[in-house]
This record gives structure tokens, sequence and C-alpha cells, in this order.
């Protein structure tokens, strides 16, 4: 059982599994509730429309690198193809994550996935972007919402040329109107997103849930589940730092037309950092114990001597 540092008997990976589900029932509970009714929500309803994972499949729990599942005849835990039965003691059927298959399949996204989280965990974080990127979406353009504005049309321009614009993260950038982008000042692209992603960043700490899903069945439901809920603490954040008055659905303004306001933001923001590199450390720690499992090899040293220095920023 290589790379094994967990053996679960079928009583305690059964109930991980039953704990996972019933989890993923209380977290998606509202949205299958409105999808039911044909009802949209302009806040949660993001998290499964950018982030395209059903409530079905945040359901499908995995136990993760180094942990193997003591099974009875018949059983297949885990997500099916995820695992693969090996010899156990006693000779009972044990699965365990199918570590050479998922290398095999997936070692160029592995080492992107790995390459960004480790040069972000490294980057300074920058607390002084105030949440302006939604302002910057709707800046003398039409709404991208039927939520009307806090302060109107002119006022968010207002807001927006009172501000400095300092977004550092390509999927929020990205969606800038034609006469925010030049007012940034910093230009990111898909190719420097590894040199400019900052643990600051609220959209960044967010897509940590995008990678944990990405990485599949290396990263235990737990820690899946651990992002998700990050992911849906901040989107709550950003949406309430957003020129949308979102009153009508329940949610109070976070006002960073105002220090007060910004004030409040940047707690936030560092509360949600904090937590970020936790987990992004996490999933950091998850390839690299794979690559040494398969490959005998470090990522990190093999991509320093690759390039010949390290490629954390």
């Amino acid at each position: 059982m290589q790379g094994t540092t967990k053996v679960l008997e079928p009583d305690a990976w059964r109930a991980e599994q039953a704990n996972h589900r019933a989890s993923v029932r209380e977290l998606t509970a509202g949205h299958r509730e409105r999808r039911s009714r044909g009802e949209r929500h302009p806040v949660w309803d993001f998290m499964f429309s950018y982030y395209p994972v059903t409530p079905g499949k945040l359901g499908h729990w995995n136990p993760g690198f180094g942990v193997s599942l003591v099974a009875d005849t018949g059983d297949r835990p885990g997500t099916a193809g995820s695992l693969r039965e090996v010899a156990g003691p006693r000779g009972t059927p044990v699965w365990e994550l199918d570590s050479e298959f998922l290398m095999a399949r997936r070692d160029h996204s592995l080492r992107y996935i790995r390459r960004l989280l480790a040069n972000t965990l490294e980057h300074t974080p920058r607390f002084s972007c105030f949440g302006m990127h939604e302002w910057a979406m709707v800046y003398r353009d039409q709404p991208r919402h039927p939520e009307p504005l806090r302060l109107g049309p002119a006022g968010t321009d207002a807001v927006v040329e009172s501000s400095t614009l300092r977004c550092t993260h390509i999927d929020a950038f990205r969606f800038f109107t034609e006469e925010a982008v030049p007012r940034n000042t910093l230009q990111p692209t898909r190719e420097t997103q590894a040199e400019m992603e900052q643990p600051g960043c609220l959209h960044a700490t967010m897509d940590l849930y995008k990678w944990a899903t990405k990485l599949g069945p290396l990263v235990p439901g737990e820690l899946w589940l651990d992002t998700f809920r990050l992911a849906c603490d901040v989107r709550r954040t950003d949406m309430e730092a957003s020129p949308y008055d979102l009153s009508a659905w329940g949610f109070a303004p976070v006002a960073v037309e105002t220090p007060e306001g910004r004030a409040e933001y940047v707690r936030r923001q560092r509360d949600f950092a904090a937590r970020g590199q936790v987990l992004r450390r996490s999933l950091v720690n998850l390839i690299d114990d794979l690559f040494r499992s398969v490959a005998s090899v470090d990522p990190a040293d093999e991509m320093e001597n690759a390039n010949g220095t390290s490629q954390r920023g």
C-alpha cells in the first residue's frame, strides 16, 4: 500500500462518507430548493455556475491521498475510477487512490496548479484594492445584474474615478469594462497569473475551491468542503462590497466608498487570506506527497532545477 499513512475500517470510512453527504445536503439546501422552484439568487447562484459543480457532484466523497479503505467484498468506495483495489492484510480487499493513473492523466495540470498555489503562498498579500473590481465591472457601462446600484450609475462611476484600481487577478480583471481597464495599475494576464496571484485577493481565495475540485480524488472530502465553505464566505463579502443594492435579499452593504467600509473590508480580507493560506498549503502538500510517492521527486526542487531559479515569488 504505497504512500499509505492511515487505514480506515469499513465503519470509519462509511461514517466519513455519510457525514460528507450530510454536510453537502445542508450546505446546498437553499440552492436546491430555489432550483426546484426555478428561482435565481444574485449571490449564491455563482457558486454553482461560475464553479460548475452540482450539489450531487459535491456530495461525492473521496478519502484523498495516503488513506486506504478496508472494504467488504463488492464495495467500491470513493468516486468511480479514482481508487484501485490492492491486497490488504489477512487477504481483505483494500482500496486506495490510484496514484499512477492520476499522475499519468493529470501530470501537466498537477504541475500547473502546484506552481500557481506555491507561488501564491510565498507572495506578499495586498490589502489595498478595497473590492473595486466589482465597481470596475460596471464603470460607465450597464450593470451586469438586475439589482439596482446603491449609488446609481453616476455615483458608482465617481467612486471608481476617485479610487486607485489595483486588481491582481486575471479572472476578475477580464470582466472590467473597456473604460475601466486602463485605470488599473496592473495588467494581469493568463501568462503572468502565477507571478501576480497573491493571497490577499478575494478571488484567489475563492478559487481554492476550483483548484481543489480540479485535483479531484487527490483531495480528501473534508478539505474539499473546507475550500467550498471559505469560497461561500468570501462570495458573501465580495457581493456585500459590490456597488449593488442587495438589501432586498438580506445583505447589508460593506460601503467601501467610505473609510469605515474600507476598514471593514480589509479586516475581512485579512481573515480570508489567513484561512486561505492554510488550505493552500494543504493542497500543495498533497501534490508534493503524490509526486514523491509515484515519481520519487520533489516538485519544488524539480521546478527550480528546470528553470535555474525558484519559481516561487
